[in-house]
């Protein structure tokens, strides 16, 4: 045999070899399932596909290395203990908003929305480009979570009503489904606020446990039904414009990750941010339509009377946050900071454009 056939016949059976040794035993052993818990119904619309989405991304882009399996509402904790399960290590991870923790620290709520807060296009500049990130790591740190950007929402509406609201009269004493600093607003104008996950409203509306509602959206409302018992749809969501949701890691399961895995999951996760945000607004259209024409629901604008008393209480409640820790001033601080740089650019912008292409003239030919 020559030489050169011979080292060439050589190299080929060494890399052969190797490939035998290590290929398929480092794949099984490099091979992990996580546990991702949600607050969400199995499947459900938008929420839950999306956390089922998350988990086809991270799974498919680490060719099932990271094998990630979702758990629904009950399955392996309570809807309102995800928190808990991934700080402790039950579960690897979650996917939910953060303000549902905000009994833990008012910060978190800055994360998810507060009232009169970003659209979702500002919290994503805030967090990526406002020192957003930092602060929501420090905080989540504390509890052994790492938190990363994962859904939003988009602009939410105000809530289910029996009843039409005219005044703020109207609203004393409602039993009405809320969370976030957005029912702590609701509290200081007389209204007695409950926190349910979203698998319980329903019921709880049909029963009479409480008198009104918000959830998400018409995409969202309308799969849970709540037209069926409530016919006054209000809008806007004040008290939530742009609601961004968490995919939080368990910090050690974080940090066992190579730098390529922790990379992998940011890009995941960044990619449902923004494929859930058109989601939601490719869908909610469509649903509203369907709840005015197919089921008689009334659509109503809260007055600019309502809306400035909502303003003024919410300024109250959220400035309130900063007394709790020298953490959540920071937070504060850093949110109002780029929130008064954002609204002079957002009114020229995106305002402005909006307001021109509302004027009377012929463009749909």
């Amino acid at each position: 045999m020559k030489r050169r056939d011979f080292i060439r016949t050589t190299a080929a059976g060494s890399v052969a070899a190797g490939a035998a040794a290590f290929s398929a035993p480092a794949i099984a052993q490099d091979k992990r399932t996580l546990r991702m818990v949600t607050p969400w119904p199995k499947n459900f619309p938008g929420l839950g596909t999306g956390a089922q989405r998350l988990a086809n991304r991270i799974t498919a882009a680490s060719d099932g290395r990271l094998d990630v399996q979702v758990y629904a509402a009950g399955e392996l904790v309570p809807a309102l203990e995800s928190f808990e399960a991934v700080s402790g290590g039950t579960a690897d991870m979650y996917h939910a908003p953060d303000y549902y923790w905000q009994g833990k620290s008012s910060g978190f709520a800055f994360f998810t929305t507060v009232p009169f807060g970003f659209t979702p296009q500002e919290m994503h500049a805030w967090l990526h480009h406002g020192g957003g990130q930092a602060l929501w790591d420090e905080l989540s740190g504390q509890y052994n979570v790492k938190p990363i950007l994962c859904c939003n929402t988009g602009a939410q509406m105000a809530g289910w009503f029996r009843q039409p609201v005219e005044s703020l009269e109207d609203l004393k004493g409602l039993k009405f489904r809320t969370p976030g600093l957005g029912g702590e607003v609701m509290r200081q104008l007389g209204v007695n606020v409950v926190t349910l996950p979203g698998g319980e409203i329903f019921t709880s509306l049909q029963s009479g446990a409480i008198d009104a509602a918000e959830w998400v959206g018409p995409w969202n409302d309308l799969a849970f039904g709540f037209h069926q018992i409530a016919k006054h749809y209000y809008y806007p969501g004040y008290q939530e414009p742009g609601p961004a949701l968490t995919c939080g890691i368990n910090r050690s399961v974080w940090d066992s990750l190579s730098d390529s895995d922790q990379a992998l999951v940011e890009a995941a996760c960044l990619a449902e941010a923004n494929y859930s945000l058109a989601e939601f607004d490719a869908n909610n259209g469509d649903a509203l339509d369907t709840l005015i024409n197919e089921h008689g629901v009334q659509l109503h604008k809260f007055s600019d009377e309502i809306l400035k008393a909502f303003g003024e209480a919410s300024g109250d409640v959220v400035a309130s946050t900063a007394n709790e820790s020298e953490l959540t001033k920071r937070i504060y601080e850093s949110y109002m900071d780029f929130r008064r740089k954002m609204i002079r650019w957002s009114n020229i912008a995106n305002r402005g454009f909006l307001n021109a292409r509302a004027l009377n003239f012929q463009y749909d030919q």
